[in-house]
Formats: structure tokens, C-alpha cells, sequence
């Protein structure tokens, strides 16, 4: 719909902040193929000249950046190529959110899918070098790193893939806050995927504490990546309304529920996004009790 028209659209319904989507100038079947749209190769001036009217629009309807989506997959194997298009493209991501004065930056761990899985301790080791790389500008913009339990399947069936073992993920936080001295790294809870994989959500919550600082929230069957709104699936979100609460958690309640949008006519959406801005306020009304 364009900057003026969404962003008006989404203060209507009763937003404050969004999750910006920079992964649009760079997509995952860019990132695949090896075959980039230049967005990234630009410098900075006009990268975040680019990014002037969505800040200009927020900024009129009195609409944060809660937290911002880098391009994914973050690493290819045996590609040196590509990771390096896509390292480089995550730095400008960072500048982008400290331009639009946006704290956090949501960088999916490397991994593999299920049939070219890397062993713990090369999956660790990638990982651990991909972040470290970030920490000089991530210190610079004042900016924190992201990451976020992630899930592969095989015929079907839904795998585990990299932090969602959630002790593995506080691992990965801790060594890396290590490294830089300071914090610089966080944790999002992607409670769709942790549905999928049969985790209890209080349970997840808690593992991961005082780490979790972004959200991205969503339902499904437990059976596909639906990306609903919550109700529209099975997850127990009353469970997830007290560990939240009890963890205590001081981010906010960001939705990744664009299919719900995409299951009504597209003259419905401002009741929609009306809906699970409500149904925001709802969570967080019994958060704080």
C-alpha cells in the first residue's frame, strides 16, 4: 500500500510500533540463486535515502520501529560469495535501524535444511563468526542483535533446527555478549515455531529469561508455518500470557500474522489488523495484571 496509506492504516487499528521488513530489498530467493538486485551495493546515503518515507510516514502517524527483519537465510554453504553479500547487507541493516531509530534487528542464525545439516560444532562455530562480525556496528548504532529459534522439515515432517534447543540459544547470547564486552545480543521467541515443534511456550519463556527482549507472535496448527493470528490456531495463550509475566518482559508484543491478513478479502484488513491490535492490548492488559 505504500508508506503514507500503511502506516496510516496501521496507527488506525491501533498500533504503536511495527516490525520493519528490510528484508524486502533483499530476498530469500536472491540470497539462494546468488543473483542480487543491487539494493545492498549501494552506499549509504542512498540506501537510507530509500528508507526517508517510511520514517517520514511512521514519524506522522506517531508509529515506532519496535524492531526490524534482516534479509535470510544469513548464510549459504560453500559460498563465500554469497555470505559475504549478505554479511555486508546485514551491517547496512543496522545503520538503516539506527536511522529509523529502531533498537532491535532480527539476524536468523545460519543453518542448514535437513538434508545438508551441519554438525553442532561447525553449526556453532559459523554462527559465533556470522554475530562477531556484526558487534563493531551493532556497538556504533547502539543497536541489539536478535536471534531466533528456527525449525527445518523432511518429507513432511517438522525438525528441530538451531536455538530451538532453548538452553542452546542462551548459550549462543551469553558467549556472544562475551565477546563483545557488553550487550549487543538478545533473544526473539518466535512462538509459531516453537509451536511446531511441541515446545510448552511458558516453558520456552523461561529458559530463555532475562534474554528475551523481541517477540514475534503468531498461531498455527501445529502442523505448518502459518503465520495466523493468535486464536486462529492451538497455542495455549494463556500460557504465554504468564510467562511473559513472569519472566518479565519489558518489550513489545509484535504480531507476525500477515496470513491473517491474506485469509480475508483485502477490504476487510482494517478490521483485521483492528483485531490483533486489540487482542495486543488484551495480552498486554493481563501481562501487568
Amino acid at each position: 500500500m505504500g508508506p503514507e496509506t500503511g502506516f496510516k492504516l496501521i496507527h488506525e487499528a491501533g498500533f504503536d510500533c511495527v516490525d520493519f521488513n528490510v528484508d524486502h530489498w533483499m530476498t530469500g530467493q536472491e540470497i539462494r540463486k546468488g543473483e542480487f538486485s543491487g539494493f545492498f551495493d549501494q552506499d549509504m546515503d542512498a540506501i537510507l535515502e530509500a528508507m526517508r518515507p517510511y520514517k517520514e510516514a511512521a514519524e506522522k502517524y506517531g508509529v515506532a520501529f519496535g524492531q526490524a527483519h534482516a534479509p535470510f537465510p544469513s548464510y549459504v554453504k560453500d559460498n563465500d560469495f554469497v555470505n559475504g553479500k549478505v554479511l555486508d547487507a546485514l551491517k547496512k541493516c543496522v545503520e538503516i535501524c539506527a536511522y529509523v531509530g529502531c533498537p532491535h534487528l532480527i539476524v536468523h542464525p545460519a543453518f542448514f535444511d535437513y538434508d545438508n545439516r551441519m554438525d553442532p560444532d561447525t553449526e556453532w562455530d559459523a554462527n559465533i563468526k556470522l554475530y562477531t562480525a556484526l558487534i563493531p556496528v551493532l556497538k556504533k548504532c547502539h543497536v541489539t542483535c536478535c536471534l531466533e529459534n528456527m525449525f527445518t522439515g523432511h518429507k513432511g515432517k517438522i525438525y528441530e533446527a538451531i536455538c530451538s534447543d532453548f538452553n542452546e540459544a542462551a548459550a549462543y547470547i551469553d558467549e556472544l555478549n562475551d565477546i563483545a564486552g557488553e550487550k549487543c545480543f538478545a533473544f526473539c521467541l518466535d512462538t509459531g515455531h516453537a509451536l511446531l515443534l511441541g515446545h510448552d511456550i511458558y516453558t520456552a519463556i523461561m529458559q530463555i529469561g532475562d534474554r528475551l527482549e523481541t517477540l514475534h507472535i503468531h498461531d498455527n496448527n501445529g502442523l505448518s508455518d502459518q503465520h495466523i493470528a493468535p486464536y486462529m490456531g492451538i497455542l495455549d495463550w494463556n500460557r504465554f500470557i504468564q510467562g511473559i509475566r513472569d519472566v518479565g518482559y519489558q518489550g513489545n508484543l509484535s504480531f507476525e500474522t500477515f496470513n491473517a491478513c491474506n485469509v480475508f478479502d483485502r477490504e476487510l484488513m482494517p478490521e483485521v489488523l483492528h483485531l490483533i491490535a486489540t487482542t495486543g492490548r488484551m495480552f498486554a492488559r493481563r501481562i501487568d495484571g
